[in-house]
């Protein structure tokens, strides 16, 4: 029993002992346990501040910040990254990069591209990426991707997003400022080079040249100078004083002005000194911290501005002397200069022009033209005869022509522009003076193609009348009598028109003598009267008791008066009333035609005696004639040493022409009578003539003239029958026509001159061809006189009558 109870006491003590270990040890456990929960909560609450750390890091950072997981799962992100993208929250908490790339994709130039970068980033899983974004509001960020390893295993990539936008642009603008300064520095360098004045830049204590102009190259006549002190590159300035200025200016700082200086330089090696006058500036250059690093030697050459002062003394003289106006502006229009040209073109003075704008001149409604020609002399165009109109300070336009130039400042930048304008109104008045001569021209050959065919159509009708009428003599009769005066008329435009030629080219010789102004005034109205009757007008002449005499050529006088007359039949309506009256004023005679007809108007007044002028060309009134008559008259009326003028109180009041004409106080001799009632001319004594025309019937006809003038006439019809016929007939005159078959009328005179026989004999050319060239030739050729075809019976008989008075007027005219 006793080790029963002995057995059970160890049991129970063993058990005790067992339960006290277990106890211990589960109390061990328990503090074991709570130093690891306190181990833990301590290692959270680090983690929760790291964490906390990390994430106000990452929100104060100035990048925005992805983190993704990876395959591509957003699993963290800065509020920097959301402002930066514009992403709502719910697309952030969508947690998939796709869907993001979808939202922030729509912001960049390019979306697809931008989707494929951040494939290819996750394809092949670079450690790590870097690149630009462009979006399309022109940020720029920068992007930089790093992959995150824990145990060496990717759990991820986080993803820096910076916005360089600013940066780009001072980047570029910095570029776009270098690029300037280089730009500025290309310009300096030309200014430099180009400079006017001789220029170089002194280096150091020493003077060392570092570089200079041509202008100064010119100066020393050396080009080997750069890298040389002055000292070596020009020793013989030390002698003068030269090396002392700029060792003072390099010392002191302080510039050196010399407005005169005389330095000798050996321009050519080994050549002689020459002196050379300067005025001489020379400036310190400095370095960053202030001190004087070197010496910008600048300076005029005295000779050369010398030069210049006399060249633009002389441009100045020639601009001041200029008959054109000369004028300097701006480019925004103010006026630099004005010149005497320009004051009497515009009546300005410079002190009222010079400093006012350009409009001064330029009317309003040309005002658009200024801004024109600025702008093409802003493009450094020239405008050269360039018409417009400008106006003078008394209101008036004035034609010109303008050439504008650029004008430029030593750097060759556009500042202004000279102009000259020149007056053209006179040139502008000829050309449109031209322009109505031409147009009146070509009026008048219309005319005179109309003139001429209404002759030709009742010459034409005659000559089918002879051919029909048979022996009906009566109808003979009064065709040929037609056909006289339809040639006569023909005749006396031709001659009207030959007349006014050789007026206008002062060819036209008068064949002047005493004359009487009854015996003048008798021969126009003989001349006119069958037209004044057949106008059945009423024609009232009023002359001076007393003779009244002039100097003057009888048939062109009484031409002037004729062409008047005639004047006034033709613009009067049948039945009307013509005066012609003549009074004595002192020592002139005042000779006027006035009739009752349509009168002229007012504005035609002062051109009715120009050439080809007619007051009514309409085809109702076609009996205006060429438009010469009053032309001729004015012409022959001029050459007499008189004057004519128009006058009328209008339409349908009738005209008034007056002649005035210098009188000649002495009587003269009696004038020989040439003339019969029948209207024939006692031609004197019978000659023997010989007519040459290759035209047989005009031959025939003039012979048959002669010889009822009781001459003695032979007819040969080419000009080796002429002379042939010259030999045998002995001729004193020889009629000779000049365009002949065989031998023409030049050379047929000329071969009949050189005979013995042929020396005495009077030649006259009997031609078609009127003009002075032509009348020369027949002069050359060795003939006396020149008639122009058609000849009338007074033309031939008044030939014969200055032969039988020993001259040859009549054929010389």
């Amino acid at each position: 029993m006793e080790e029963k109870n002995d057995e059970e006491e160890l049991l129970r003590s063993v058990a005790l002992q067992n339960a006290k270990s277990i106890l211990r040890a589960r109390q061990h456990g328990e503090q074991e346990l709570i130093r690891a929960k306190e181990a833990l909560e301590r290692r959270t609450e680090e983690l929760a501040r790291s964490l906390a750390m990390m994430r106000a890091t990452l929100e104060s950072t100035t990048d925005g910040i992805l983190v993704t997981d990876g395959v591509g799962k957003v699993t963290g992100f800065n509020e920097k990254f959301v402002k930066m993208w514009q992403v709502p929250h719910e697309i952030m908490d969508a947690r998939e990069h796709r869907l993001l790339l979808e939202v922030t994709g729509r912001q960049f130039k390019d979306p697809r591209q931008v989707l494929a970068r951040i494939d290819d980033i996750y394809a092949s899983s670079p450690p790590e990426s870097f690149d630009l974004l462009e979006l399309a509001d022109g940020r720029v960020f920068e992007r930089f991707s790093r992959i995150q390893y824990i145990d060496e295993r990717n759990v991820g990539r986080v993803w820096s997003f910076r916005d360089i936008t600013d940066l780009k642009r001072s980047q570029a603008e910095e570029r776009r400022r270098l690029k300037e300064v280089e730009v500025e520095r290309g310009r300096l360098a030309e200014v430099f080079q180009r400079s006017p004045a001789f220029t170089a830049i002194l280096r150091g204590p020493g003077h060392v040249f570092d570089r200079a102009n041509d202008r100064y190259y010119q100066l020393v006549g050396d080009r080997d100078i750069i890298g040389k002190s002055v000292r070596e590159a020009l020793p013989e300035l030390e002698g003068q004083g030269y090396f002392d200025i700029l060792d003072r200016v390099f010392q002191t700082g302080e510039p050196f002005v010399g407005t005169d200086m005389c330095l000798r330089l050996r321009r050519v090696p080994g050549g002689p000194l020459e002196e050379r006058y300067v005025e001489s500036v020379c400036q310190p250059l400095r370095a960053p911290d202030g001190s004087v690093s070197g010496i910008l030697a600048q300076g005029i050459d005295l000779a050369d501005r010398k030069r210049g002062e006399d060249v633009q003394a002389r441009l100045a003289a020639i601009v001041e002397s200029s008959e054109d106006a000369i004028i300097s502006k701006t480019l925004e229009g103010r006026i630099l200069s004005w010149n005497a040209g320009a004051v009497r073109l515009f009546g300005y003075t410079p002190d009222e022009a010079v400093g006012r704008s350009i409009t001064l001149i330029i009317p309003p409604e040309r005002q658009d033209e200024e801004h024109e020609i600025v702008a093409r002399i802003r493009s450094g165009a020239r405008v050269e005869h360039f018409e417009t109109v400008r106006v003078s300070k008394q209101g008036r336009a004035i034609d010109i022509s303008l050439t504008i130039s650029p004008v430029r400042d030593s750097t060759g930048r556009i500042v202004g522009a000279s102009k000259i304008a020149r007056d053209i109104t006179d040139r502008k008045r000829a050309e449109e003076a031209l322009r109505e001569a031409d147009r009146r021209k070509d009026e008048f050959i219309a005319l005179l193609a109309h003139e001429l065919r209404n002759p030709l159509a009742p010459i034409r009708n005659g000559l089918q009348v002879l051919r029909l009428a048979g022996g009906d003599a009566s109808a003979v009769a009064s065709a040929r009598a037609m056909m006289e005066r339809q040639l006569s008329h023909m005749v006396r435009l031709i001659d009207d028109l030959l007349d006014i030629s050789r007026v206008s080219r002062n060819k036209m010789e008068l064949r002047r003598s005493r004359v009487l102004l009854t015996d003048v005034v008798s021969s126009a109205v003989e001349t006119v009267r069958p037209t004044i009757a057949a106008a059945r007008h009423e024609l009232t002449i009023a002359l001076p008791p007393e003779p009244v005499f002039l100097d003057a050529d009888l048939t062109r006088l009484a031409q002037v008066f004729s062409n008047l007359l005639t004047n006034s039949v033709k613009f009067t309506p049948q039945g009307g009333h013509i005066w012609l009256t003549a009074n004595r004023r002192g020592g002139m005679v005042s000779v006027t035609v006035r009739d009752t007809g349509i009168g002229i108007p007012a504005h035609a007044l002062a051109k009715i005696f120009d050439m080809f002028s007619q007051v009514d060309r309409s085809i109702e009134r076609s009996t205006g004639g060429l438009g010469i008559g009053l032309a001729l008259v004015k012409g022959l009326v001029e050459m007499h040493g008189g004057t004519v003028k128009a006058e009328s109180a209008g339409q349908g009041q009738g005209s008034t022409f007056t002649v005035l004409l210098p009188l000649l106080e002495s009587c003269p001799e009696p004038m020989r009578a040439v003339a019969t009632d029948e209207g024939l001319v006692v031609a004197g004594p019978s000659r023997r003539i010989l007519v040459v025309d290759d035209n047989r019937d005009s031959a025939m006809s003039m012979a048959m003239m002669l010889k009822l003038l009781g001459n003695e006439v032979r007819t040969a019809h080419d000009g080796i029958d002429a002379v042939e016929t010259a030999e045998q007939f002995r001729p004193q005159v020889i009629l000779m026509d000049v365009g002949m078959p065989r031998l023409n009328g030049y050379e047929a005179a000329r071969r009949i001159r050189e005979k013995p026989e042929g020396k005495a004999v009077t030649i006259i050319a009997l031609t078609g061809w009127g003009q002075d060239g032509d009348k020369q030739r027949s002069h050359e050729a060795g003939c006396d006189g020149h008639l122009v075809k058609p000849v009338t019976l007074l033309d031939v008989v008044k030939l014969l009558t200055d032969l039988g008075a020993g001259g040859l007027g009549a054929a010389r005219e």
